[in-house]
């Protein structure tokens, strides 16, 4: 599926981040909100039905100091994942996501954490996901809803989805990525240690991984290989050369281990860092085109426009202007 293109300079930056937390809220979605928002630029909390303690799927206590006015003035509304997603939730609560997402708050939720916005009514006649055992159960509970069970996420602009459990994170990068821009994603990346961008239409269930052998560990060292050198022509053949396989046996254990193919892998990186790039320096769009292995600027930009809706120089003076 290719990316939905961002316009970017037409949806404003969020700062304020509330995190709605339902009861017996999970441990891992607190866990990834907190540690990817509590930083420096952003106005982070975590609220409730009401201050209080709350219980965590572990059963632990969790202390909330901010009820559901917290999300009177927030910029981003996230729906936390809890494990009584299929109960109604509390009128109060749909009324304040309704009233958010009405003033323009970008709504977003992962895992069973979209069956709240999807209960408000946000995600009627729009495209959503989830996690990809629960599916079913929300197409059947919200026929309104088109859900797409094999993506990662899903843009719908002023509401994103997840699918589950660590796609979280992937879920929160992409925001950040979307409304503050490539440097700013890529570094939280790099402190998790985690993949600063995987697409939204990449599976977010893989049935047939990579064994564990030889030729996935040869596998690892050329995508590491590839990621270092984007500058370079590179192809599917060099890459299926240099991982000692055929063409068609790379292609296939390629997807099986990143759920896209080498040459969607290949553009999206290189988009990346042109992003990055755009962002960060001053360096001429023909520069930057050649740094990130395009021969031809027309080629690049005419890429770069289809990934985000607007051409290389707009994209750098619309964050230049934010």
């Amino acid at each position: 599926m290719a990316e939905i293109p961002i316009i970017v300079g037409f949806v404003p930056k969020f700062r304020s981040v509330a995190a709605y937390a339902p009861k017996g809220v999970t441990a891992l979605g607190l866990g990834i909100v907190n540690e990817i928002f509590r930083r420096p630029g952003f106005d982070f909390a975590i609220c409730a039905d009401r201050p209080g303690t709350l219980r965590t799927d572990l059963g632990l206590p969790l202390p909330v100091e901010h009820g559901l006015d917290r999300l009177a003035d927030a910029d981003l509304v996230l729906a936390l994942p809890g494990v009584e997603f299929r109960a109604d939730p509390p009128k109060a609560v749909l009324a304040a996501f309704r009233a958010a997402s009405g003033r323009g708050a970008i709504i977003a939720a992962h895992c069973v954490g979209t069956f709240l916005p999807a209960a408000a009514g946000l995600l009627d006649g729009l495209e959503a996901t989830t996690h990809w055992r629960f599916a079913a159960d929300l197409a059947a509970r919200h026929p309104a809803v088109r859900v797409r069970p094999e993506s990662l996420y899903v843009d719908q602009d002023h509401v994103v989805t997840g699918a589950g459990a660590v796609a979280g994170i992937d879920l929160c990068l992409y925001l950040i990525r979307r409304e503050h821009g490539a440097a700013r994603a890529n570094a939280i990346a790099r402190d998790l240690v985690t993949t600063p961008y995987r697409s939204g239409g990449q599976l977010q269930y893989l049935p047939a991984p990579v064994p564990d052998d030889g030729d996935d560990e040869r596998l690892s060292e050329v995508i590491a290989w590839a990621r270092a050198g984007l500058d370079r022509r590179i192809s599917v053949d060099d890459l299926a050369a240099r991982a000692l396989m055929s063409r068609r046996s790379f292609a296939r254990r390629f997807k099986a281990a990143t759920g896209t193919t080498p040459h969607a892998w290949l553009l999206a990186q290189r988009l990346n860092l042109a992003e990055e790039l755009l962002e960060t320096t001053d360096l001429p769009v023909e520069n930057i085109a050649h740094h990130v292995g395009y021969r031809s600027a027309a080629v690049f930009r005419e890429q770069f426009a289809l990934r985000r809706g607007v051409p290389p120089r707009d994209y750098r003076r619309a964050f230049r202007q934010r």
